[in-house]
């Protein structure tokens, strides 16, 4: 499993949100570069951004500073999200230099375009499959609807996507522990590899990953923001742990 670090960009700068609500946002930094460029140099081997802006409108709007960090740190793997709604948004990202296009609201209302994005970017999209009480929430995670986590997974599933990432999204940003019985769930449901999101806090958090991830073979990342920003984990700490259970 790796430990993967967040950048969530709202107006340019680096936030953090609580349970998705903008005007819970607390500013962490106002250089994402710098931020980018620390966590590479604290041993990150993929980073997560989310166009906070983006989800609520619909289309990219930080799009350049997540370009910048893509051609800046050409070594550092990115998968972006928010607001990523058509084929021409998707290719603009990868031809950039970002690795992989997470979607999330536009693969609940146009599953099409999950399966023609998949078969023209093999093994670049990521479905991001985001949950309030099990059920999926869309719209930067304003929309609540009427349809599991683990049927929308079985759904899209067989299109090809690389990963889902899950984000249980009463615990994300609470620091209250990531909901392991929901991922766990999810991960033995499908034959997807499964990147957990949302309320990690704390090393205990990542092995109790470890052990669920070895049950089920498919927990393959975690993603984690608000801890490593108040330095309740340790980057580099967690991701030795990780490399240790999987020797």
């Amino acid at each position: 499993m790796i430990i993967i670090p967040a950048i969530d960009l709202k107006d340019g700068q680096c936030v953090r949100l609580r349970q998705g609500e903008m005007e819970k946002a607390t500013i962490f930094s106002n250089d994402p570069l710098t931020t980018a460029e620390h966590w590479l140099t604290e041993g990150a081997r993929r980073l997560h951004i989310v166009d906070l802006n983006g989800a609520f409108s619909g289309n990219p709007v930080n799009h350049e500073v997540v370009e910048a960090i893509a051609h800046q740190f050409p070594q550092l793997p990115i998968q972006i999200g928010g607001g990523i709604r058509d084929m021409a948004t998707i290719e603009r990202y990868l031809t950039a230099g970002v690795r992989w296009v997470i979607l999330g609201t536009a693969a609940i209302k146009n599953p099409q375009l999950v399966k023609e994005a998949c078969r023209e970017f093999e093994g670049r999209i990521i479905v991001g499959i985001d949950a309030r009480k099990g059920l999926v929430a869309t719209e930067g995670w304003a929309e609540t609807l009427a349809i599991e986590a683990i049927e929308l997974g079985k759904e899209l599933q067989d299109y090809g996507v690389n990963a889902f990432v899950y984000t249980d999204i009463a615990r994300d940003g609470m620091m209250q522990g990531v909901n392991i019985e929901a991922t766990l769930a999810l991960a033995q449901s499908v034959e997807v590899p499964i990147i957990a999101s949302g309320g990690i806090s704390s090393i205990q958090d990542i092995q109790q990953l470890l052990e669920a991830g070895n049950t089920s073979k498919k927990i393959f990342g975690a993603i984690t923001g608000r801890a490593i920003y108040e330095n309740k984990l340790t980057l580099g700490v967690a991701q030795k742990l990780c490399d240790t259970w999987n020797k």
